[in-house]
């Protein structure tokens, strides 16, 4: 039967991003592939308590149908942990989501018609990338160094593009290249979405996971005007499963993000979102925060230390203050793929640079995972995955 679909599903059934990280999960493969948490460190003892004790509590509210805004106990939760990153807010200015996706999603449905621009970062979050292509957008790619996006780019790819609707960041321990913007850039990109009308959706998923230096305020903090959208998730700090995050406006797009989010799913899940809040009201979050931290900062450490070690000299990689990931640029014109594909073989796996991209991606980039490989493993998967460089580095010679 041949379907009529819509222009927005993919006219291909291929899932290049998919195949990888089906391939990489396989038993015997060190992944350094997903994007994963480490599952040791879920509280599952403290969720557990918190579901049991909101059944008692609060049972009959929290299998009931939901206000599409979110559970008040849930958005004050949310209202005190934006302070921590400068975010001054009150409920008025907050709905929570089904993860953070579902923010990017209703985003990209709300500001972009087919053939208006987004701006990205250059690389950026692959998600991102599918969510607003979905919507037709035309994709403006800006560089980055290792201050984040550079805003003499950003400007003039907003003179150059004057139908930009988004600027997409992921300010903090980027994904995938583990980057976090400078001050200075957050008040200049704010000061750059003012002059042109332009907004600004703030993806902060990693900021928590900090392992060096003081936090540094949110884009979100340097707005006045609101322009800048801040979105947020509970998946890096207590786990992805839980399906939950929130989204920061002005209360006028509140109420359109609320309109447009009932016509989706009706309302994010009652139960999951009584949990959480009851969890954070009985917790030590921060110091739940400091032991994930804690953790990676180690698996960075150990891996960093093992691409020294056995990474050709002329191979750059990021190391990052926070975070899940890092960067590697290998020189010459290196196809990440057929790379990966020859790793696969030896039992180590990573994302290749490509999905990264909108368009024009180049050669020799991709993404590694620290999060959620043991540190016995970390260093045979480096040297694994330094033998295939030299390999290929070798073929383009």
């Amino acid at each position: 039967m041949n379907f009529e679909f819509s222009s927005r599903v993919p006219k291909s059934d291929s899932d290049p991003v998919g195949d990888i990280l089906k391939v990489a999960g396989k038993p015997g493969i060190i992944s350094f592939a997903g994007g994963l948490p480490a599952p040791e460190l879920f509280p599952i003892a403290g969720v557990k308590k918190a579901a049991e004790e909101v059944m008692d509590e609060d049972g009959a509210a929290a299998l009931q149908y939901g206000s599409a805004k979110g559970v008040g106990k849930l958005i004050d939760t949310v209202v005190q942990r934006s302070k921590r990153d400068g975010v001054v807010t009150d409920a008025d200015h907050v709905m929570i989501s089904t993860g953070s996706q579902q923010a990017i999603d209703l985003t990209g449905k709300m500001f972009v018609d087919p053939g208006d621009t987004v701006i990205i970062e250059r690389p950026t979050y692959l998600c991102a990338v599918d969510v607003f292509r979905s919507y037709g957008a035309h994709f403006v790619g800006v560089d980055m160094d290792d201050d984040g996006m550079r805003m003499d780019q950003l400007e003039q790819a907003i003179i150059d593009n004057p139908n930009t609707k988004v600027i997409y960041t992921v300010p903090n321990f980027q994904n995938p290249t583990g980057r976090t913007m400078s001050v200075e850039r957050r008040k200049q990109m704010v000061q750059i979405a003012e002059k042109y009308n332009v907004m600004i959706l703030e993806d902060n998923p990693y900021g928590a996971i900090r392992f060096t230096g003081e936090n540094i305020p949110a884009v979100k903090s340097f707005d006045k005007t609101g322009h800048v959208i801040y979105m947020s998730t509970f998946s890096k700090i207590l786990a992805p499963g839980i399906r939950v995050g929130w989204i920061v406006a002005g209360p006028q797009l509140i109420k359109k993000f609320t309109f447009m989010k009932q016509s989706a799913d009706v309302h994010t899940d009652n139960f999951v979102q009584f949990v959480v809040a009851k969890f954070f009201a009985e917790n030590d979050v921060e110091a739940h925060i400091k032991k994930i931290s804690a953790m990676y900062v180690k698996r960075k450490d150990v891996m960093i230390n093992a691409m020294k070690k056995y990474f050709p000299s002329d191979v750059k990689f990021s190391n990052p203050d926070g975070g899940m990931f890092l960067w590697v640029e290998v020189p010459g014109d290196v196809n990440t793929q057929a790379m990966f594909d020859e790793c696969i073989k030896n039992n180590v796996a990573f994302v290749p640079g490509e999905p990264f991209y909108a368009n024009n991606a180049p050669s020799g980039r991709f993404r590694l995972n620290f999060s959620n490989t043991p540190e016995d493993q970390i260093e045979i998967g480096i040297k694994r995955l330094a033998s295939a460089i030299r390999k290929f580095q070798e073929v383009n010679a």
